[in-house]
């Protein structure tokens, strides 16, 4: 799984933040590191005017293999909140959608059933 961090004029895309970031990704995300190619993290300040607000935004896009990307936003007050919220959306969206692709509407029909189970 490639992980790419890109960062705006705005944000300080630091090595520590960097590694702290790959790491958390790697670790939250492992399960699905076989049927994802690639992550891209943008990283942005949408109100550079230094304000205290919920101005930081972090993007996650994940490109499973074989399927559509899957795209997750999350804003918060600094950029390890709005990173952690995103990694937390990406990995609900992924087990969602892993679910529905290993589980079928209604499992095992009874019409294969024999009185020793299923044939």
């Amino acid at each position: 799984m490639q992980i790419q961090i890109s960062t705006d004029k705005n944000v300080h895309g630091s090595e520590e933040l960097i590694q702290r970031l790959e790491a958390e990704l790697q670790s939250t995300l492992s399960r699905f590191s076989g049927h994802i190619t690639r992550l891209e993290v943008h990283l942005s300040d949408e109100v550079s005017t230094g304000a205290a607000s919920v101005d930081r935004r972090c993007v996650i896009e994940a490109r499973p293999e074989g399927r559509p990307t899957v795209a997750v936003t999350h804003h918060a007050g600094s950029v390890d909140e709005a990173c952690h919220g995103a990694i937390r959306k990406l990995e609900s969206v992924l087990d969602t959608q892993s679910g529905r692709a290993d589980h079928r509407k209604g499992g095992e029909s009874i019409r294969h059933m024999t009185e020793d189970g299923p044939r």
